[in-house]
């Protein structure tokens, strides 16, 4: 009894600190889309919050509990401190591609895993429970982009997969829960494999395929 205690315990404090640093990931992320959209301090602040928090948000709204980003104030103080490195550093807008896309890749991996174990531990089912934490993964870059006045990555047919790979660490995650074969190791290795992956299709423009054209005119 002990022993399945303390690895309850253990699996609760990795996925705290897997959130911290999704959270921490995400926010950089947004901070560095304020600086290539030329914010002031409060535009990079309330970006690297939203982007940080807002899948988070909409995951606890769903499963109807407070969201965690209003009670546990360490998850907007972590995105606070990421918006205020950032406007420290304030690199040059030629410089925020490329670290924008490796942090929003490591969020994507961490909250695709962690909003999933958060969904199913509040009693959702296990496909639910994927649902859900694509939706911490996405929800966070979905407001980011909104907010600067761009196309979502999710929705931008010219863009590298995004939601596929959230949607794969999900459902391994989803999966090894039912079983009941999830743990901190194999939740890290669904995350690095989310981030491998984004990566990857950053690297070589790896996009989902768009619906066959059709050669008849519609008719009038």
């Amino acid at each position: 009894m002990t022993h399945m205690i303390d690895i309850g315990a253990a699996a609760g404090i990795a996925t705290q600190v897997g959130d911290l640093l999704g959270t921490f990931a995400f926010a950089i992320s947004g901070a560095l889309m304020a600086v290539r959209k030329n914010f002031d301090i409060v535009g990079i602040a309330v970006l690297a919050c939203a982007t940080a928090v807002g899948g988070g948000i909409i995951r606890d709204l769903v499963v109807g509990v407070t969201p965690t980003a209003f009670v546990q104030l360490r998850y907007p103080a972590v995105a606070l401190l990421a918006a205020l490195l950032i406007f420290l550093w304030h690199p040059p807008r030629r410089l925020t591609h490329r670290p924008l896309d490796v942090a929003d890749a490591i969020g994507l991996g961490v909250f695709c895993v962690t909003g999933t174990v958060t969904a199913y531990t509040h009693g959702l089912g296990a496909p639910s429970a994927a649902a859900l934490g694509v939706v911490t993964a996405v929800g966070g870059g979905i407001i980011r982009d909104i907010l600067a006045g761009v196309r979502p990555s999710i929705l931008h047919p010219e863009q590298e997969i995004y939601a596929v790979p959230a949607m794969l660490g999900a459902v391994i995650t989803a999966l090894l829960l039912h079983v009941g074969h999830s743990t901190v190791i194999t939740g890290t290795l669904a995350s690095l494999a989310v981030v491998v992956l984004r990566v990857l299709a950053l690297r070589f423009h790896w996009r989902a395929p768009l619906a066959r054209p059709t050669s008849r005119r519609p008719k009038d």
